[in-house]
């Protein structure tokens, strides 16, 4: 089951629609909970890895687009914001924010923009607690890119389809493992 839906995502995301798809899932994941952008990205860079730069440009420009979005909801309609986070299972991130904010500085931005923590909670919570929006665009461009170019450049290996196809089982063990872990590592830092 797993490799006949890894061929479908491949098929999708060689298709003629597959990048202003990504570009719209990665303005809608910074602002509301979504699938994370990676999910297009990826399979998009093993099917047309010539493309890999354009596709980690799109994916960018998408999520910091929707992150300026999530900003400016925050800031400006913070009822709504507020029922976004609960919601989504975080009524508390504006308080976890100011605290971070307090104690790490911009570095909550930075680990968080990086990391498979939904980004919205950054983009909502920002903008509530009125972070400074220039500091907050380059902060998201420079974590945002960041790893949507890093996860490119590793795709557009010649021999990452192959490998990938080899182990997908394993990877994707690894992967959900990761993703758990991670989560579970920021939530007990207490950034998430």
């Amino acid at each position: 089951m797993l490799r006949s839906l890894y061929q479908w995502v491949l098929r999708i995301a060689s298709g003629p629609y597959a990048l202003p798809v990504m570009a719209c899932v990665a303005v809608i994941e910074a602002t509301f909970p979504f699938v994370p952008p990676d999910v297009m990205l990826a399979p998009m860079v093993l099917a047309r890895r010539e493309r890999a730069w354009l596709y980690a440009t799109v994916c960018t420009a998408g999520s910091v687009t929707g992150g300026m979005i999530g900003y400016a909801i925050g800031a400006l309609l913070g009822g709504v914001a507020m029922k976004v986070l609960t919601l989504s299972g975080h009524p508390h991130a504006l308080d976890s924010f100011k605290a971070l904010f307090a104690q790490y500085g911009l570095a909550v931005i930075l680990i968080k923009g990086f990391t498979p923590v939904p980004y919205m909670l950054v983009t909502l919570a920002a903008g509530m607690a009125k972070f400074s929006f220039p500091v907050f665009v380059a902060a998201s461009i420079a974590t945002r890119g960041g790893r949507f170019f890093l996860e490119a450049a590793l795709l557009q290996h010649p021999k990452a389809q192959a490998i990938i196809e080899r182990h997908l089982t394993a990877l994707a063990i690894a992967g959900v493992v990761v993703v758990i872990g991670v989560v579970l590592l920021v939530k007990h830092l207490g950034l998430g």
